[in-house]
């Protein structure tokens, strides 16, 4: 825990240090204030009034010092948490900054979005809230094991074989608890993806399913999520009272120790030191036991405490890329993957096996083949998403990973189905393919992506809003301004997938058009499965189950009554389908 919390801090980490010296100092003058009412009790069993005045004094000038240091501590503790909220994001933003762009999926994403908001701020709520407590509740039974032992060296030694103990059921509850609260964060999860996928699926659950049982996958969800918070219940209810169980046990032990040293005492001659140290043993057992229950106490927070702090470590744990300690510059905008494979994990089969192509500077290349034979992954790989399991990618004939982020990001600009607006104005969003970009670049790129139709109907044209995450467009307009953000970087290679699924038949000659006026001038790559801009390319590749199945020219492969011959006709015969009216015999 103190490792990620010393991560978040990075420059701050000083603040956490001073806080845990402050904590542990209290921890143990709490402790030596406690030892400071037993002789004070003792001298006034034994009648020595002056001597228990004097150890009244510093008992009173022990504990205005720990209402002193107390304060100062609370101060550090959120002089802590104001550090974490502001340097722990930016410690986290600059890690994920670095990691590959294909670890942001969904999942990872939404993982990331809940530690950097409510998660951070439970961290930032420990030091001051739960650490201070904790770490006094720990170090002051130790402070006053001393003075039992002074006390009774028998109770002292049970309390000393005792305390192992309890830490080792204090973790086993812990660990326990642990599993169910990652079994309820699971459902919790999967019943709020249900519930926002209840909701934007309403039209066709509608149009589908209108006795209701459309509900069924969102009743489960919630079903399980009942279920997994009705175990983490129990089990937290049942840990914490065995913790306390324990402590009561252990005190009970401490007291019958104690009790049968008294028994004996008094059955001999009487022995008054003897009689009041054992009578002041009992009230520093007594005591004992309190910030032992107060630590049992906090056994469900420290748990998920350590949970919010463990999805900050995973991230951590992700490593970067690595970069390289010179970058080279590649010689031209040629690609070529020589004995490529990948994996998404290591668990999952391989999705491309043993892949080599060339694809020459200036050429256009129509990846084509059937859904998850790996054309997007190939594009991914190309733009080093993800490192390849086994062989190389090559820019110019230097491997991408002998390229630093920069280098390879100015090499390439990308064009993908799944499109992502910031708040702003349209013209906002285009120029983030290029920030020094002039107004009649922004409006050249704009018509070459097909947005002049759509421009001209907007009062306020490129200015005009596209509202969070482009909610304010369609998603044809999103995608058309996504290819405009895409165009006006002017980058060596285009890797376009599926650009034009989301556009009706105008806009998609209209994209058509561009990437024929953009042959020649760049490398484009292109997954599409529309027969205009696969018959366009210079070179087709047909993927097949992670290989090269077929390579050539649009004419050599449509001679060849291969996979792509068979693409070619299925398209073709797509393309005749009509809609015949039928009439009704008079």
């Amino acid at each position: 825990m103190l490792s990620t919390f010393k991560r978040l801090l990075g420059s701050e980490v000083s603040a956490l240090r001073r806080y845990l010296s402050l904590a542990l100092l209290y921890g143990l003058l709490c402790g030596v204030s406690i030892l400071l009412v037993l002789p004070m009790l003792n001298a006034l069993l034994q009648s020595k009034l002056i001597a228990s005045l004097s150890w009244l004094l510093a008992l009173l000038l022990a504990s205005l010092l720990c209402w002193r240091l107390r304060v100062r501590v609370e101060k550090a503790g959120i002089a802590v948490g104001i550090a974490v909220l502001s340097s722990g994001r930016n410690q986290l933003g600059e890690h994920v900054a670095q990691l590959p762009i294909g670890w942001f999926n969904p999942a990872n994403t939404a993982r990331l979005s809940h530690v950097s908001s409510q998660g951070m701020m439970e961290i930032a709520q420990l030091p001051a809230h739960v650490f201070t407590p904790v770490l006094t509740g720990i170090i002051s039974p130790l402070v006053m094991l001393v003075g039992l032992f002074a006390l009774n060296w028998q109770a002292g030694l049970l309390a000393l074989m005792g305390l192992p103990l309890l830490a080792g059921l204090f973790v086993l509850t812990a660990a326990l608890g642990q599993r169910a609260d990652q079994r309820y964060h699971l459902a919790a999860a999967n019943s709020s993806q249900r519930m926002v996928e209840f909701a934007q699926a309403q039209s066709v659950l509608r149009a589908f399913n209108g006795a209701g049982s459309s509900t069924g996958l969102l009743n489960d969800a919630l079903a399980e999520q009942e279920q997994s918070a009705k175990q983490l219940i129990r089990i937290s209810a049942m840990s914490v009272l065995l913790n306390a169980w324990a402590v009561q046990g252990l005190f009970a032990l401490l007291l019958l120790v104690l009790f049968s040293a008294i028994n004996q005492l008094l059955a001999t001659d009487l022995d008054l030191p003897a009689v009041s140290s054992a009578i002041v043993a009992l009230l520093l057992v007594s005591r004992l036991v309190d910030p032992l229950l107060e630590v049992a106490g906090y056994a469900d927070v420290l748990r998920g405490s350590r949970n919010q702090l463990q999805a900050v470590a995973d991230i951590f744990a992700v490593q970067p890329l690595p970069e390289p300690a010179v970058s080279q510059h590649p010689a031209d905008a040629s690609v070529q993957l020589q004995d490529v494979s990948f994996a998404y994990a290591a668990e999952q089969a391989p999705v491309l096996k043993g892949l080599s192509l060339r694809i020459e500077a200036d050429s256009m290349t129509a990846l084509v083949g059937a859904s998850g034979s790996g054309k997007s992954t190939l594009l991914k790989l190309i733009a080093r998403f993800f490192e390849v399991s086994g062989g190389s990618v090559k820019i110019g004939a230097v491997d991408v990973r002998q390229m630093d982020s920069a280098q390879l990001a100015s090499q390439i600009s990308q064009i993908f189905q799944d499109t992502y607006l910031f708040q702003g104005s349209i013209a906002d969003n285009i120029r983030l393919g290029r920030p020094d970009a002039s107004l009649e670049q922004v409006q050249e790129a704009a018509e070459a992506a097909g947005l002049a139709s759509m421009l001209a109907n907007l009062p306020e044209g490129l200015d005009s809003p596209v509202g969070a995450g482009g909610a304010k467009l369609s998603g044809g307009e999103r995608q058309r301004i996504a290819i405009a953000r895409a165009l006006i970087k002017q980058a060596p290679i285009l890797l376009v997938d599926e650009a034009t699924a989301a556009l009706d038949a105008e806009n998609q000659a209209l994209i058509a058009q561009t990437l024929a006026r953009l042959k020649g001038r760049c490398t484009l790559i292109v997954i599409a499965h529309q027969l205009s801009t696969v018959a366009m390319a210079d070179q087709i590749i047909v993927l097949d189950q992670g290989r090269v199945a077929e390579q050539g020219t649009p004419q050599q492969l449509a001679a060849n009554n291969g996979l792509y011959a068979h693409f070619l006709a299925q398209r073709q015969a797509s393309k005749g389908w009509q809609i015949a009216a039928v009439g009704s015999a008079g």
